[in-house]
């Protein structure tokens, strides 16, 4: 199935942060290299952060995994805890990294824990520049 996953960092080094989760995420991936999409890094103003808050690096990634969504939302958070990020912590708070699900194939789902596709994806330009880049939304 392909995998859509949005990451972004807005704390410390912030490519070196994303750079490393990409490298991480190529662990799900189970297709060739060319299956692997990666959009380029975009320097992005928050979105409902509080004043002052430090501007992001947004990227997307597309790869093809078989893992269940539950599976793939267990990895993401590792690579976010690995990165120093608490999973306590204020709503759109600054992050090392965050790196969010935004699709598994054609799968909905809708539980506390994960929805499927992203609600929000379609109304963040610093997720839908990147996806239209790599060639997966217009």
């Amino acid at each position: 199935m392909k995998v859509g996953i949005a990451l972004g960092s807005n704390l410390g080094d912030r490519g070196e942060y994303i750079l490393r989760a990409i490298e991480r995420l190529r662990e799900l991936h189970e297709g060739v290299d060319a299956d692997f999409l990666e959009a380029s890094l975009l320097e992005t103003e928050p979105v409902d952060c509080e004043s002052g808050t430090p501007n992001f690096l947004n990227t997307v990634v597309e790869l093809e995994s078989s893992f269940a969504p539950f599976a793939i939302l267990d990895f993401c958070q590792q690579i976010e805890r690995d990165s120093g990020r608490p999973d306590v912590r204020e709503k759109n708070s600054p992050r090392t990294v965050d790196v969010d699900m935004l699709y598994v194939g054609g799968i909905e789902l809708n539980t506390d824990r994960l929805i499927l596709p992203h609600p929000r994806m379609h109304e963040r330009e610093f997720v839908m520049a990147p996806l239209r880049e790599i060639g997966v939304a217009e």
